[in-house]
């Protein structure tokens, strides 16, 4: 049983957690994340949710309570953005630290200064190495079933980490689109009972959260953190064929579009991938082989997958909607890059800039990046510097 609705990125983040009904939610509102938990409040009060709503101080109260409620056994969500996700940096660190299956909405935002309220992925970006799960969403419907995904994959027996569920400030969390719904019970069934298997609550079975921890034990504690990563690649491979069965859509960390005899192939996250397939199908009118490489887990990054991906490509792009201010590209290029480092035969690869701050991203632009490979394809030649798609000389 579906329903197909309208709903804007925030209201169809909301609903998705509306049907997660979890314990505890603490949430401070920040743009363009606000109507998340605004909604979201409107089901506590309409007794629609057995939820407890915790409206704190500030994101980093709102993290710190949602470490305290799954330590002692509770299901717990949260939703922010930009400088509040900069705000809870020191307790991300900690609830992924302590292993706790916290979900977080992040709708991207451009970090300050100067101030700035529309979409670029810094402050995701900002967290990779925290120890979260990141998973990016290309419209509202991928909103939809990431979440609903991410609390299988956060309490996965194996993974026991936090995840954080992406999506692009205003282009998705303020635009309209249709979405297919599962039924209430569905979904209940489907994620089940969160049950702690280390609850400070149980009194029989004493544990401690967050001790001193110095350089005789912490290096190992940090060593098991890689070992749940890298076993988290399996809960979302697993949990994403698990929810295609129930809703006819499978997921994967990676996703092709026109791939399998692409040479030309552009890698990409969030909304922009739905741009770069139009202008993939544009080109493959005109006989182009385009092709798109869609990147949905960043954390864990799925190394293998590209890499087996790009093998027929001639020439790749990589686009960051974020900048890694004295480093040798964007974030995303480094990982790929890197990927490919080893592999005796690899494609040239390029890396551009684009969208800080908001700034549109067009079929224009991609064309752009699709041209340039093709002729850096013919020549064998890299650029010398980094692309700024759309920035002003």
């Amino acid at each position: 049983m579906k329903k197909i609705v309208a709903l804007t990125g925030d209201e169809v983040a909301a609903e998705a957690m509306r049907q997660i009904n979890p314990d505890v939610v603490a949430a401070y509102p920040i743009t363009p994340q606000t109507e998340i938990v605004q909604k979201f409040s409107e089901f506590v009060a309409d007794g629609k949710v057995l939820t407890e709503m915790v409206r704190v101080e500030s994101e980093h109260s709102a993290m710190s309570a949602c470490v305290g409620a799954t330590a002692a056994g509770a299901r717990a969500m949260t939703a922010t953005s930009a400088n509040g996700l900069a705000l809870m940096w020191e307790v991300c660190y900690i609830a992924a630290s302590c292993r706790l299956p916290i979900v977080m909405v992040v709708v991207n935002r451009a970090l300050s200064a100067p101030i700035n309220i529309h979409c670029d992925h810094s402050d995701s970006m900002g967290t990779r190495d925290s120890g979260w799960i990141q998973l990016y969403s290309e419209n509202c419907q991928e909103i939809y079933d990431n979440l609903i995904q991410a609390v299988k994959i956060a309490e996965d027996k194996n993974t026991l980490l936090p995840v954080m569920v992406t999506l692009d400030g205003f282009i998705i969390s303020h635009a309209m689109e249709r979405v297919e719904l599962l039924g209430d019970k569905r979904v209940s069934d489907f994620i089940g009972k969160y049950e702690n298997p280390h609850s400070l609550l149980d009194m029989e079975n004493p544990v401690t959260y967050g001790p001193l921890d110095l350089f005789d034990y912490y290096f190992e504690h940090k060593r098991q953190q890689v070992e749940a990563m890298e076993k988290a690649v399996e809960a979302i491979r697993k949990v994403g064929k698990e929810f295609g069965e129930l809703s006819a859509r499978a997921y994967d960390l990676i996703e092709g579009y026109q791939l399998d005899d692409a040479d030309f192939v552009t890698i990409a996250l969030g909304s922009t991938a739905g741009t770069i397939k139009v202008v993939v199908d544009e080109l493959r009118e005109e006989g182009v082989k385009a092709g798109l490489l869609k990147i949905r887990a960043f954390r864990p990054f799925p190394a293998q997958e590209i890499i087996q991906a790009l093998r027929k490509s001639k020439a790749v792009a990589v686009l960051d909607r974020s900048a890694s201010f004295g480093a040798q590209g964007g974030p995303v290029f480094l990982e790929v890059r890197s990927a490919l480092f080893q592999e005796e035969k690899k494609p040239p690869i390029v890396n551009y800039i684009y969208g800080l701050g908001g700034r549109d991203i067009g079929v224009k632009d991609i064309r752009g990046v699709y041209e340039n490979l093709q002729r850096i394809a013919e020549t064998q030649r890299l650029p010398d510097t980094i692309g700024y798609l759309g920035v002003r000389e």
